[in-house]
């Protein structure tokens, strides 16, 4: 079996042109027009399949394919919501490639023991409130009904009345939670956002974890004065304690962490902001992430050492606010396994991996066994108009995607 890379390329012509931004990337957030056309479009695309369709209270699509529909199903699929100004792959490719296996399940005729599932998780990349996998939380009992009620957007409306006015039932969402032996698997096909398989001249990554992350926004406060008037020696200035810090945290990330750590500083606020202004206040966002729990503390604590020592040197005030985390996700063994038997059966190649970025599946993992599969973004680049993923790649991330959900859903038992 294979998939029609012809029909999985006029899907994407199909979605791409809901698009809010035209002049640059694509821009299509969850409960707009834009993404009431593309889901109106997959949903049409499911029903010629005769694949029942279900939407629940905050906007994840459910189809189920197969005879066996009271059987854990084997559920694939990923996102079709984009970040402002984003790129044509992410998300959009795993939920094509979805859509496509089901075609080819059905015109192959194939008994399956137990049911292919597409999902579609809604509002994944955090572009309305700030808060990513609404919909993957939401299934999986992260996020209540309460909860949605204060999660706001800008304009201070909630995510509870953007999905009703998007006509969705959110009050229905306590009944429509995951249930335990729901499902059997998930499995989500992506783009990397990175560039290991491209250096490595491979098309198919096999993943083994999704890295956990903390994110810390540091404040500093000291004495605003004139920049030409102030002696050095008199000045309490956060911007020189702001780099201070900055610096050590890439040091302790590189040198004095794991090999798998990662730590950024993406957003900086001085205030007043003016050239010839000593500041009065810097606010930064720290952004630390591994697939090991150790590597995350370790920069961590070194960022609370470090920003008291400078505040202290710099007679500044120091406020360390955690704003969110995540724990790391190991993938399942199980899945992994199968997915290298595959490979070999197959005589194709395929590397292991992890993922720097957090996804949905990664929400799931108390439910069911979660696997993922990566294919290569050119130059790494993602999130951005520039991001792109050869269809000759798609193909084969999609067929050996196809292979091991087969396996999956024909075997009679777990092993």
């Amino acid at each position: 079996m294979e998939l029609n890379i012809t029909r999985i390329k006029q899907d994407f012509d199909g979605i791409l042109q809901f698009n809010q931004t035209p002049e640059k990337g694509w821009t299509r957030f969850s409960f707009s027009e834009e993404d009431k056309m593309a889901r109106d479009y997959l949903i049409g695309e499911l029903k010629k399949l005769g694949v029942a369709v279900g939407v629940d209270g905050i906007g994840n699509i459910r189809a189920k394919y197969g005879s066996n529909l009271n059987q854990p199903s084997i559920m694939i699929g990923s996102h079709i919501d984009t970040v402002k100004h984003g790129g044509r792959f992410d998300g959009l490719t795993g939920v094509l490639v979805a859509l496509e296996m089901i075609r080819v399940f059905k015109e192959e005729n194939i008994q399956l023991n137990r049911p292919i599932e597409l999902i579609c998780f809604s509002e994944e990349e955090g572009s309305n409130f700030g808060i990513t996998m609404l919909g993957s939380k939401a299934i999986t009992g992260k996020l209540t009904v309460e909860d949605l009620k204060e999660i706001k957007n800008p304009e201070g409306v909630s995510a509870y009345e953007l999905a009703k006015g998007f006509r969705l039932e959110v009050d229905q969402l306590p009944a429509q939670i995951l249930k335990q032996n729901e499902i059997d698997s998930m499995i989500e096909l992506h783009i990397e956002q990175g560039a290991v398989l491209e250096h490595n001249g491979k098309s198919v990554g096999i993943v083994e974890a999704i890295s956990g992350m903390s994110t810390y926004k540091i404040t500093l406060k000291g004495d605003s004065n004139h920049a030409g008037t102030t002696p050095m020696e008199y000045r309490s200035d956060p911007m020189v304690g702001a780099a201070e810090i900055i610096a050590s945290i890439q040091k302790a990330a590189k040198h004095r962490a794991l090999p798998t750590t990662v730590a950024t500083v993406g957003k900086i606020k001085a205030e007043p902001n003016v050239p010839n202004i000593i500041p009065q206040q810097v606010e930064f966002y720290v952004d630390i992430r591994d697939v090991q729990k150790k590597g995350i503390e370790l920069v961590s604590m070194e960022l609370e050492d470090m920003t008291k020592l400078v505040a202290n040197e710099h007679r500044l005030t120091a406020i360390i606010e955690k704003i969110g985390s995540s724990e790391p996700v190991k993938l399942s063994s199980r899945l992994i396994k199968k997915m290298e038997e595959c490979v070999q059966a197959n005589n194709s190649e395929a590397i292991k991996l992890n993922s720097g970025a957090v996804h949905d599946v990664a929400m799931l993992k108390d439910v069911a066994e979660i696997g993922m599969v990566f294919i290569p973004s050119l130059a790494g680049k993602s999130h951005c108009p520039e991001e792109y993923t050869d269809f000759q790649d798609i193909k084969l991330g999609g067929d050996f995607l196809l292979n091991v959900v087969y396996t999956l859903a024909t075997e009679t038992q777990k092993v």
